[in-house]
């Protein structure tokens, strides 16, 4: 044989080879695709089952642990169509003398004799559809005597999400639905 025809030969012998390695290298092209669309899809699925909030899902009475101190509030529309907040409960209600405690820290001189299980935290609380979620209003925090911005929504199984924000500072608290 001539050695050129030994090439010619060895060419032949190493085309089924390529075949096959082409033939493997699509399925496995095809395999990652299918992967690929499952894994869309599966997002997809997981990200339309997100509750349909209505703007009034807001309403009810909430655990609320902030600051060390456990309380209750309840949520419930103002007279203009918005929400308000207001503690009805307090564990830590009495002073070291027996009294009921009061809101000494509030800025707001007029208001320091509310008892502490009437303190309005907040009013004028808005929902936004397109965001899912209500703020608009300020937040009082009695722990500290502060006002500062506030957003509220809910997330999964962790109720609803209170978000304080005073100038660059922010806050997270948790606020558990009881009904």
């Amino acid at each position: 044989m001539f050695p050129c025809s030994r090439k010619i030969a060895q060419n032949y012998e190493i085309i089924p080879i390529f075949a096959t390695a082409r033939r493997k290298f699509l399925e496995m092209k095809s395999l990652t695709l299918i992967v690929f669309i499952l894994f869309i899809n599966i997002a997809f699925t997981f990200a339309q089952t997100e509750p349909d909030l209505s703007p009034d899902s807001i309403l009810g009475e909430y655990e609320v642990l902030h600051q060390g101190e456990y309380a209750r509030v309840r949520i419930s529309h103002d007279s203009d169509s918005t929400y308000m907040a207001q503690v009805f409960w307090i564990d830590d209600m009495y002073d070291k003398h027996g009294r009921v405690r009061v809101d000494e820290r509030n800025p707001e001189k007029m208001l320091r004799n509310v008892p502490c299980n009437q303190i309005v935290l907040m009013t004028g609380l808005k929902y936004d559809q397109a965001r899912k979620r209500w703020g608009d209003t300020k937040i009082y925090d009695p722990t500290r005597g502060l006002f500062s911005n506030v957003t509220c929504e809910f997330k999964e199984e962790k109720g609803l999400r209170v978000r304080m924000s005073f100038l660059c500072f922010s806050q997270i608290s948790w606020w558990k639905k009881l009904d």
